[in-house]
């Protein structure tokens, strides 16, 4: 339990830890507080913190920075965050590939930091699907979701199809399968294709394989990251390569992002995490601000900024609030 003044002075430190980057020492604390008390008094009440585990001295330093714990109690209790306006960026409403490509690059523009972006969960439903011959056996697959995502697929093929077997083919799929779930597709087509000549009955099995690949992305394709060359500019990883390199090993595998994206969408609002707090986020120098964007009243996936625990987070709190309004208006305007 932390009386008022214990709470003042570790706002104060964090505030001022945040904007320097530096130690923050007594003296400094105590023009930053705006209280009148002694150098002894700012000393007992930081060896107190430090006790409780909201502050550490790194090194021999004399000065004090937040732990994870300090931080989570900062952004819990303390944190007020600015109405000051930011820029009004926009993002058109059009193809959901291309307002998730700008939501990541608005985030990294706007925070500094890395702009992080899961894409809408797909649909297994296809509305429609249409073959198109590449070459003698190469034929490409196109399957349009009911809400307009367009997946194209290639795939080889063991015949020659004509353009006349390629139509029939798809006009096939359309008339009997459209508006069912890739999965009920294949289950149905696994008895009723018999009536069709079995090299049409392959092309058409191929072409669900692909589409449920399509439709289930690999973590890769699920995560659009941007601006990680940002972190070379923050003091705090610029100095370190061994933090440096952890963080780039993180966007480079992208599970972990995905993972951490998919339990901040089952909350309302924008949350933070604090690395090192949990295995959520995987080291103790970076943080995570995240809120969930909608379609049409339905969570569909997650957006946020990745950046060094010393970051401010009242403005990244008012970027990712931004941005996930913005894309959800652009994605249900979009339909």
């Amino acid at each position: 339990m932390l009386d008022e003044r214990a709470k003042l002075l570790l706002k104060a430190l964090v505030e001022r830890y945040i904007a320097d980057g530096q130690p923050v020492g007594s003296r400094t604390l105590s023009r930053a507080c705006g209280l009148e008390l002694s150098p002894a008094t700012i000393r007992n009440v930081m060896s107190d913190l430090e006790e409780f585990g909201l502050i550490v001295s790194p090194h021999t330093s004399a000065g004090r920075v937040p732990t994870a714990k300090g931080y989570r109690l900062f952004v819990d209790t303390m944190l007020t965050v600015s109405r000051d306006k930011l820029p009004a960026p926009e993002l058109v409403a059009e193809q959901p590939q291309k307002v998730i490509a700008n939501a990541a690059n608005m985030l990294s523009s706007l925070s500094q930091f890395v702009g992080v972006v899961m894409a809408p969960r797909r649909s297994s439903v296809f509305k429609h699907i249409e073959f198109v011959k590449l070459s003698e056996r190469r034929v490409l697959v196109i399957i349009v979701s009911p809400d307009g995502d367009v997946q194209n697929r290639v795939i080889f093929t063991d015949h020659d199809f004509s353009s006349t077997q390629l139509l029939e083919a798809s006009n096939f799929l359309n008339a009997n399968y459209a508006g069912l779930a890739i999965e009920q597709v294949r289950e149905r087509m696994q008895t009723e294709v018999e009536r069709l000549r079995s090299e049409v009955s392959a092309l058409m099995q191929a072409a669900v394989n692909v589409s449920a690949e399509a439709m289930n992305p690999q973590p890769q394709e699920q995560v659009i990251i941007s601006g990680e060359r940002n972190l070379l500019a923050v003091s705090d990883f610029s100095s370190d390569m061994g933090n440096l390199r952890k963080a780039f090993d993180l966007f480079e595998q992208k599970t972990q992002i995905l993972r951490l994206l998919d339990f901040s969408s089952q909350a309302e609002g924008v949350r933070i995490f604090i690395g090192g707090e949990s295995q959520v986020v995987p080291f103790e120098e970076l943080s995570v601000v995240s809120a969930p964007y909608e379609v049409d009243g339905q969570v569909v996936g997650t957006l946020g900024v990745i950046g060094p625990t010393r970051m401010h987070y009242d403005r990244m709190i008012q970027i990712v609030d931004i941005t996930s309004k913005l894309v959800t208006n652009a994605l249900s305007t979009r339909r």
